[in-house]
Order: structure tokens, then sequence, then C-alpha cells
């Protein structure tokens, strides 16, 4: 295929979210669940949100919450799931190419889980943005694959999938102005679209900005 007939970002994604009425489990991450559940609500924004799930759980214990993806259609189904768990009152859905992303506010929490695209993305360039959308005395929660799971789709096999302590030091994380709470690998069991079963390892980063 010439390059020019690749798909863009949002071209891609629909099409893989129009594959599958639900693509994930519609239950939040994990690891989200357990770093973020005693910080006290506010402000929230979540990068690469998908069909909503993390964001529904945040507003669904308070948080003011957008979710930002760069799929219409994965933004209607997370849309309708928050309307379903009755907190569409606190959700946000923002269509945007996270590769042209900048922040214009700023937010309590920022959380970015499992930011990776079969199809290549500036990944590290998003999360640097991201750390710039944190609000003094805010967090951001990064959790991420350290390799493409085996079923993955994937055209960029070279790609470094950073530890957290590699990913804490590429975003400027290691200075006075934070404090790292979380830097951990963990291991978790998974299971494929089509039921395969694996063990990945992932990145979980949860790091809080100084200052009040």
């Amino acid at each position: 295929m010439d390059i020019h007939d690749k798909p863009g970002p949002s071209e891609f994604w629909d099409g893989f979210y129009r594959e599958r009425q639900r693509v994930w489990s519609g239950k939040p991450n994990a690891a989200l669940v357990r770093e973020v559940s005693m910080i006290a609500p506010g402000r929230a924004i979540d990068l690469g949100c998908g069909e909503g799930a993390d964001a529904i759980w945040l507003a669904e214990r308070g948080w003011t919450v957008t979710g930002v993806d760069v799929s219409a259609v994965a933004l209607g189904r997370a849309a309708e799931h928050a309307r379903d768990a009755g907190v569409e009152d606190r959700t946000t859905w923002l269509a945007r190419d996270l590769a042209q992303w900048e922040p214009e506010e700023t937010y309590d929490l920022v959380t970015a889980s499992f930011l990776h695209s079969p199809i290549d993305i500036p990944r590290e360039t998003i999360l640097l943005a991201a750390t710039r959308a944190v609000a003094p005395g805010g967090t951001l929660f990064v959790v991420g694959h350290t390799a493409f799971p085996p079923w993955g789709r994937h055209d960029h096999d070279d790609v470094h999938m950073p530890s957290a302590d590699e990913l804490a030091s590429a975003l400027g994380l290691r200075t006075g102005e934070w404090e790292i709470e979380t830097s951990a690998s963990e291991d978790r069991e998974a299971t494929g679209p089509e039921g395969q079963k694996a063990v990945l390892t992932d990145a979980v980063l949860k790091a809080r900005r100084l200052g009040s």
C-alpha cells in the first residue's frame, strides 16, 4: 500500500471500533482504581479515553471528567455509557488528535491508560503535553505496556516501550517540581480479543506536581 493510501488516525480508529460493538471490557483500569481511589475528586482529563470506562469510573466517584480520543465512534459509545451510568452531567467528550493536542486548561488529575497505537504516534510528546496539563498539587497517572501484546496489530516493532522509571526521566519528573509516588513494573494476566491468554507487564507511573 502506498503511504498516501494509509488511513489517518481518526479513520483508523473509527474502523477499529466499528469492528466490534464493544471493544474493551467496560471496566476501569485496575491500576487506576488502586492509585487514584484515595485522591479527593476534582477536575480530571483522560487522554485516549476510548469507550470511556476510566472516565466514567472517575465521574461515578465525584470527578468532573473530560475524555479525549481521536475516534468519534469510541466517543459516541463513551457518551452512551455515561448516560447509562447516570454521570452524563459530569462527563465531557472531546474528539482530538492527541499528536496535535496542547492543553488549554489545567486539571487536578491527568490520566493516560495504555496510550499505544498500531499506527505510529508521538507518545512521549503527548505525555509531555500531559505534564503541562497538571495543576499545582495535581496528579499525573500513566500506565502502559512494556511490550505490545502478542495479539496486537502494529507496524513498528522497533518502538521502545519505556519502563516507568525511564518514562519519569523522559518526562522531566525527577525535578523539584514533582514528587514520584509510584514507579513500578507489574505483571497481570490478560485476555486478547479472540480469547488469547498472556501475562503482560505494565509500567505504572504516578507523580504529583508540587505546589498548591
